[in-house]
């Protein structure tokens, strides 16, 4: 069983790595002061942006592995998981954590979304211009009490990081447009729209044939190019794309049936027999960690 920080609070992972609390529903850490201090793999209950000049090498973002570049931005929301496993080496940062309860402020940014698992690239002006909001966000709640006029500022700053998180977003889409097969870019997205907006529980599992016809081709000629595009069926991009999102809902301790109502199964057994054709297990053989994690409702795939 993994060992998984519940973060249903900002400031629970703000004492775990030894920061000050500064304020009951935002926490501001800046890793330079607290380090050395130990990994965590996190499930979040609050959002988060993770703003780094350089991230530990092993990080997982729900079931995948990722390795992150220098000068980026992670960005987490309620329901998922990700960090590192504490491997009882000391790590140190430089960066910042900035991570807020939902009563405080709910973004609507796509980059929030557990279906893209792309980070955020800064520039060098960007690094420095985000870093300076964070030191004047982190005084204001180092000087004032916590108040109504205190967390509109915050919420103010809040806004503006990310507003420029949102035009690196941006930057970076374009240039994944530029070099990437289009069919397949829009058929992912495609896929990522579907689930995000609970479709599944309208109409059960994508078909191939629905896909096909809402991006303007026929089904044989959509098969034929997602072959092109990656060697394999449209079908089996679809399932694995359902069995990658199944498996972070079963490494948070929800039931198979819970799972198989999440991605649009018509029957627990429907799901489990498609989990075994694609990964060799059951549900119930897979790994996950159902004693530290908290039931969550369909808006975590949001």
């Amino acid at each position: 069983m993994k060992k998984i920080l519940k973060v249903d609070n900002p400031n629970v992972y703000a004492a775990y790595v030894g920061a000050p609390v500064l304020h009951p529903q935002l926490a501001l850490i800046s890793y330079d002061e607290v380090s050395p201090f130990r990994n965590s793999l996190n499930n979040y209950g609050v959002y988060g942006l993770f703003i780094q000049q350089q991230f530990p090498k092993y990080l997982s973002y729900g079931t995948k592995s990722i390795l992150v570049g220098d000068s980026s931005i992670i960005a987490v929301a309620p329901g998922q998981i990700g960090g590192g496993e504490d491997n009882g080496t000391p790590l140190y940062i430089n960066g910042w954590a900035l991570l807020w309860s939902p009563e405080l402020y709910i973004p609507e940014n796509p980059f929030f979304s557990y279906f893209d698992t792309d980070w955020l690239r800064m520039e060098p002006k960007e690094w420095e211009r985000i870093s300076l909001l964070l030191v004047t966000m982190r005084k204001e709640m180092q000087e004032n009490q916590d108040s109504p006029s205190l967390r509109r500022i915050l919420t103010s700053y809040l806004q503006l990081i990310l507003d420029y998180c949102q035009r690196i977003y941006l930057r970076q889409l374009t240039e994944k447009e530029s070099g990437e097969s289009d069919i397949l870019k829009r058929f992912h997205r495609l896929l990522v729209d579907y689930f995000s907006k609970g479709l599944q529980h309208e109409k059960g599992l994508p078909t191939v044939a629905w896909c096909a016809s809402e991006l303007a081709y026929s089904a044989r000629y959509f098969g034929d190019m997602i072959h092109q595009a990656t060697g394999g069926t449209a079908i089996g991009y679809i399932h694995t794309f359902v069995i990658d999102q199944a498996k972070t809902f079963l490494m948070k301790g929800l039931s198979v049936g819970e799972v198989a109502d999440l991605l649009g199964f018509e029957y627990p057994h429907h799901f489990s027999r498609l989990f075994k054709k694609m990964t060799g297990m059951t549900p119930t053989e897979f790994p996950g960690d159902a004693n530290n994690s908290p039931r969550f409702s369909r808006g975590s795939l949001q």
